[in-house]
């Protein structure tokens, strides 16, 4: 298993944009976190210009696969997605 990042790039008013999509988007992300496929993500503050969700897996897809159904993204509100595999140096709360 390893981890791998998934970056979001946002569009202008995402917050106020993702109202409609929310509620599907929180219940994608917690089946994700089910399954012991999500660790841990959100959105940046300050500004609210992208979001970092962490995961874990045998490869990229789980990431990928989480991206492309996700409703923020089937609906225009990622201007821009991508993932990078991250090694862990130092794990004080995440399980191995």
């Amino acid at each position: 298993m390893a981890y791998y990042i998934l970056f979001y790039e946002t569009v202008e008013n995402y917050i106020e944009r993702r109202a409609l999509f929310r509620k599907e988007h929180l219940g994608l992300a917690q089946e994700s976190a089910e399954k012991g496929q999500m660790v841990l993500g959100g959105a940046y503050a300050e500004p609210a210009d992208g979001a970092a969700i962490v995961f874990k897996g045998d490869d990229a897809s789980v990431a990928e696969q989480f991206a492309i159904n996700d409703p923020y993204v089937k609906n225009g509100l990622i201007s821009k997605w991508w993932v990078r595999e991250w090694t862990v140096v130092i794990n004080a709360f995440i399980d191995s």
